[in-house]
């Protein structure tokens, strides 16, 4: 099978969905801003300090590529991954692209809930990170909307939620799955 990437904002659910389908398909899983870090031995937050983020995405790209070769995997991308160099183009040609359609109301939940852990938003006031959403997101739909399959992924809060959209998730790639999860 070749590589399925999840594109989407940042709180729409890429890990955990990810993980959760790869593990009822029998698919190997792969955060790329993990595997960034277990490759480099930094924090994508570090490699931005010390690099820059055109060296971090440069970064970024060559770790794509080289995931992008894998069997049988499901890629979670980092946020801004389709919106730099021919990343989008690159992810149709090798894989199926998946973007993972989230409400602005529950991205905002997710991510004040989870700010502390996102150097980008930690600061912001609740108005101020919904502002920050809605525009960072209409910057990216261009990139976004180039992928071949969207998904909704506003259901992914009780274990049950996870559970059941995952089976959705598998039921309409067509990729085989157990129905225990």
């Amino acid at each position: 099978m070749r590589p399925i990437f999840l594109i989407g904002y940042m709180g729409c659910g890429k890990s955990t969905l990810g993980r959760i389908a790869s593990s009822m398909s029998g698919c190997s899983f792969v955060d790329l801003d993990m595997y960034i870090e277990g490759r480099f031995h930094a924090s994508v937050k570090e490699i931005f300090a010390t690099r820059g983020e055109e060296g971090f995405r440069k970064l970024e790209q060559a770790m794509l590529h080289e995931v992008g070769e894998f069997e049988d995997v499901i890629v979670a991308c980092g946020g801004g991954t389709p919106c730099f160099f021919d990343n989008m183009e690159w992810m149709n040609d090798h894989g199926v692209t998946v973007y993972l359609d989230t409400s602005v109301d529950k991205l905002f939940t997710r991510l004040k809930r989870g700010r502390h852990k996102r150097p980008l938003i930690a600061e912001k006031t609740d108005d101020e990170l919904r502002d920050f959403i809605v525009e960072a997101l209409a910057g990216r739909m261009p990139h976004y909307s180039k992928a071949k399959v969207v998904f909704k992924s506003d259901l992914l809060d009780s274990e049950s939620e996870k559970t059941d959209t995952a089976r959705r998730f598998l039921e309409q790639l067509n990729i085989p799955g157990n129905a225990h999860g």
